[in-house]
């Protein structure tokens, strides 16, 4: 078996199908049998993320195929830090991990209805303004800037912002501001994190995590003007 064989068939391992006593089963060669263990937690046929254990997995279905591929390398070259993750992608070539982002990009399932805020009226207003508008005393640009009018990500490298457990939000900045959470330099999202208390984190992810995704929502397919701050990440 060819070594690029083997390495998937260390994925394989993840989700083969139970062996009856004495008796094998074939394994589909599918790309959606070989991504099984991603759709365990990242559920794309519903279109959300799941939660398991009390651990939230964010929604990838329909994320741009570069940020997904720039998300794979960096969990495999230690830039994010989540050990399931690192342990799954290590084994993997870059032609391989452009096989998965391509797939998951491509996903487009239904998308769930968000919850009921759960936060005061002012926490959504100042969410609302962060997302939309930034805020130029903190040196903080709006969310629309870099994510799109719709926040549904633009092409081929930033994601959406929309669908996602306001836990993970949360999670995710403080990750960055903590540096467990990196990206190629100049790191922006590191440098937003910074400038952000708290109390506008929560508010910003409040906010997200309250607004219904658009009918048909796609990333767009280029920025409508230059980005506000440098991001190494980005074409």
């Amino acid at each position: 078996m060819p070594l690029f064989a083997l390495r998937r068939f260390s994925v394989f391992l993840l989700c083969a199908l139970p062996f009856a006593a004495g008796a094998r089963q074939a394994v589909p060669d599918t790309i959606e049998q070989r991504v099984a263990a991603c759709i365990a937690c990242h559920a794309p046929k519903d279109g959300a993320g799941t939660s398991v254990g009390g651990v939230y997995f964010p929604r990838i279905a329909g994320k741009p195929a570069g940020y997904l591929y720039n998300q794979l390398v960096n969990f495999r070259d230690g830039r994010r830090q989540y050990p399931l993750m690192t342990w799954m992608v290590t084994p993997l070539p870059d032609p391989y991990l452009h096989e998965i982002a391509d797939y998951f990009s491509s996903q487009h399932p239904p998308v769930p209805a968000p919850g009921a805020p759960t936060v005061a009226a002012p926490v959504l207003a100042r969410g609302e303004q962060l997302v939309k508008r930034g805020d130029p005393a903190l040196k903080v640009p709006a969310c629309i800037a870099c994510h799109g009018q719709q926040l549904a990500g633009v092409a081929p490298a930033i994601p959406g912002l929309l669908n996602l457990p306001r836990d993970y939000v949360n999670a995710q900045f403080g990750a960055w501001r903590n540096k467990v959470r990196r990206a190629h330099a100049p790191d922006c999202m590191a440098t937003i994190a910074e400038r952000l208390g708290p109390g506008d984190v929560a508010a910003i992810s409040a906010w997200l995590a309250a607004q219904p995704t658009p009918p048909g929502a796609r990333p767009a397919e280029r920025l409508t003007a230059p980005l506000p701050i440098a991001c190494g990440s980005v074409p």
